[in-house]
């Protein structure tokens, strides 16, 4: 069983700081990409930031300069770091990692989303 496991959500005022972490755990051989998407109420899952297991990063534009992904491949952990935070960044938060296991299936797995609000 893989599973990842999120933590680090909140409520913070605007213009505070949240880091959000997630790991990946279970019979794992490989991790490929592995990223935050977010979902505000009445809309569309949305990618947030994604990081490869080079540590190549891609950010949506209306993060970009504010929030910052991280990698530690030797503990399966990736981290959100969210600085500058507004309104509108307000959503669930989940994490997501293209998994290869120990049988060498490919796997797509989510955590379970962790709350962010952000109060104006």
């Amino acid at each position: 069983q893989v599973q990842l496991v999120e933590s680090g959500g909140g409520l913070v005022q605007a213009g505070g700081s949240l880091r959000l972490s997630c790991t990946a755990s279970g019979r794992i051989s490989r991790i490929n990409h592995m990223g935050w998407y977010r979902q505000a109420p009445g809309k569309q899952r949305e990618l947030v930031a994604r990081i490869t297991s080079d540590g190549s990063t891609g950010y949506a534009d209306d993060v970009k300069g504010r929030f910052t992904i991280s990698r530690d491949n030797a503990k399966n952990t990736i981290n959100l770091q969210m600085n500058s935070l507004k309104p509108e960044d307000s959503a669930v938060y989940y994490c997501n990692a293209q998994i290869v296991d120990i049988a060498r299936s490919s796997l797509d797995r989510w955590g379970q989303g962790t709350q962010v609000t952000v109060s104006s």
